[in-house]
């Protein structure tokens, strides 16, 4: 793991120990048995009872266990210690059958053996991973013939943009990707109400091309590409919350950006 990945790993760690009392992950509402799966993903993928699951960058767990309520054999994988022995004990404690792996994705094929029927991972991944093309050669190698990867994803376009002081939004940020990702500074979490443990990570851009790319060169049949203008959370201060639980521009401005994209593909028979 380079120095990157070591920091990124660092923080994700630290975040674990945040999050975990945060409203936005809200566990003890995950335990008196509030659903964290969202309408985009429960629609697109459907009913998974039945089938096996490996969820990619699973942060410590909550929707893999979502997913293993609803009735799929799920598997978790995230490369934060912290976050995989919380997901373990989460899992446990409530009596959800799920396994959780600690690992890189990137090079997870030196640690899980097996195929699975879904591969799922969504919401804030894609800026972690410096490799593309390595992504999705590891989504293809653990699908059964037959079987689908599914992504609901922040827009590479909405991220392109900055809120100015005068509250304006003006593109500030690459598109495309550079070998050199981009060091953030954080002082607060991005699930958090008030600044916590302060903290770096490092991210890296990728276009909408590249990543459609990256999936079709591992072998897999796109079967679909949607394009959303709202988002989970507030991207940006003047967003505002509908009543089914997604955050838009203000009316004026509603359309202008699109916040998120889902993906479904497929390995061949």
């Amino acid at each position: 793991m380079n120095k990157y990945l070591e920091a990124n790993q660092k923080r994700w760690d630290e975040l674990t120990h945040e999050h975990k009392d945060s409203p936005f992950y809200d566990v003890e509402g995950f335990r008196a048995g509030k659903d964290r799966l969202r309408s985009i993903e429960l629609t697109e993928l459907g009913d998974v009872s039945g089938r096996s699951m490996l969820h990619l960058q699973c942060h410590f767990g909550l929707d893999t266990m979502a997913w293993a309520r609803r009735g799929a054999a799920a598997t978790g994988i995230d490369f934060s210690p912290q976050a995989i022995k919380l997901a373990r004990r989460l899992s446990r404690e409530l009596n959800i059958p799920a396994q959780f792996i600690c690992a890189d994705i990137l090079e997870l094929t030196k640690v899980l053996t097996g195929g699975f029927d879904i591969v799922f991972t969504s919401y804030g991944v894609l800026h972690g991973l410096p490799d593309l093309q390595k992504w999705g050669e590891v989504i293809a190698h653990f699908l059964n013939p037959g079987g689908i990867f599914y992504i609901v994803e922040d827009h590479p376009a909405f991220r392109t943009f900055r809120e100015m002081p005068d509250g304006e939004l003006r593109p500030a940020r690459q598109y495309f990707f550079s070998d050199e990702p981009q060091k953030i500074e954080w002082t607060k979490s991005y699930a958090a109400e008030r600044e916590g443990t302060k903290g770096v990570s490092y991210v890296w851009d990728h276009s909408l091309g590249e990543i459609i790319q990256a999936v079709i060169d591992a072998g897999l049949q796109i079967e679909f590409l949607h394009e959303f203008p709202y988002a989970a959370r507030a991207k940006f201060s003047f967003m505002e919350k509908g009543k089914d639980g997604w955050w838009r521009l203000p009316a004026k401005q509603h359309g202008t950006i699109p916040f998120l994209f889902s993906l479904q593909a497929r390995k061949p028979v």
